[in-house]
């Protein structure tokens, strides 16, 4: 058998390292090198190293042996572990080689997680101004503790013997316009070509758990109703080392009170009595900024629009704000006492009458 380097060496711990920081050293190790999150070449070797390391010095009888005779393998009575090369672990785990329709690779290849969605209600002023929003939201992660691999820490998969790793099965029938040829999925496996006999205790063999976690979402000024954001990255995580997918925030806007808005401009409808529209005046009128001074010149009619530049919604892609647009309306008093009944009469009667089409 060829030399071997020493187990201590390969996990990177000393020789009186306690079983819980070999487990934690195996962990971190396994993460680093799987051949799903490390594209090096050299990976694979070195993640068979490292789990040939872990099941001896990982089992306590295993490792007393080991020890007991200096780390040298090959003595009598101490186990002598071959992994075959690519032929056992990486073949059924993850699809190298093997297949002569090349479905264990394909099988393997990297696939990207899954989108998501979620919903976030803001209020008018969030929206404007822009805010940071913490909310929950449930992906599926690779499982911590055996890494996504679904086998028991410190075990590995086992070959499918129905399809020897291949991920498919080939059924020949003859009949009576000859010989057919079915290549269908593996049923033993569905198509995987590994089988998990001593399975991740925490994910039950599936690699894969689902997880609430708190995501702070940045929302920028200016953003509408029915505006979505992306977040990279936030969905579920991918298979055999693919990129996760992405979370879309789908954004509801409470309306306000006191605007109605349009794009980037809001609209105010400022009420007047005849006085005030037939004198002029000076008002305060609200804006996102908080209270203006707006002069309201002698003979405004209803209807009439002041428009306050600069005093709208801020641009979403940061580019200036839109306009408050002021509409007078004009109030018709619905109830009079005596005196103001008799001003009204005295002036009806001297003011000209309104001309008609």
């Amino acid at each position: 058998m060829t030399e071997k380097r020493d187990y201590y060496e390969v996990l990177g711990v000393p020789r009186n390292v306690t079983e819980e920081e070999i487990k934690r050293a195996f962990r971190k190790l396994a993460f680093k090198y799987h051949p799903d999150h490390n594209k090096d070449p050299n990976a694979e070797e070195k993640f068979k190293e490292i789990n040939e390391a872990y099941q001896i010095l990982g089992d306590p009888e295993r490792r007393a042996n080991y020890d007991r005779y200096g780390g040298v393998e090959g003595v009598q009575g101490f186990p002598d572990f071959d992994f075959g090369g690519l032929g056992d672990i990486f073949e059924s785990f993850f699809g190298f080689g093997g297949s002569p329709f090349g479905a264990a690779t394909a099988q393997r290849a990297p696939q990207r997680g899954n989108d998501l969605k979620t919903y976030i209600t803001l209020s008018f002023e969030e929206a404007v101004f822009g805010c940071s929003k913490e909310i929950e939201a449930e992906r599926v992660e690779n499982c911590p503790s055996c890494y996504g691999l679904g086998t028991k820490l410190g075990t590995s998969p086992q070959t499918c013997p129905e399809c020897h790793g291949t991920g498919q099965v080939r059924r020949v029938r003859q009949s009576f316009f000859g010989r057919f040829t079915n290549v269908t999925t593996c049923p033993h496996c569905s198509g995987s070509g590994a089988i998990i006999t001593d399975p991740c205790p925490h994910c039950r063999g599936k690699g894969r758990v689902k997880v609430n976690r708190r995501v702070t979402v940045n929302i920028p000024a200016g953003v509408d109703d029915g505006y979505t954001m992306i977040l990279d990255g936030e969905g579920d995580v991918g298979l055999y080392g693919g990129r996760p997918g992405d979370l879309y925030a789908s954004l509801s806007v409470k309306p306000s009170k006191i605007f109605h808005r349009e794009g980037s401009d809001i609209f105010y409808e400022l009420p007047l009595n005849f006085a005030q529209a037939a004198l002029g005046d000076e008002v305060e009128v609200p804006s996102l900024d908080g209270g203006i001074k707006l002069n309201i010149p002698p003979g405004t009619q209803d209807g009439r629009a002041f428009h306050l530049k600069g005093k709208g919604i801020p641009s979403a892609n940061g580019r200036g704000r839109g306009e408050e647009i002021v509409i007078v309306r004009v109030v018709t008093p619905e109830h009079l006492d005596k005196r103001q009944k008799h001003l009204f009469q005295e002036l009806g009667e001297i003011l000209p009458k309104p001309r008609r089409c």
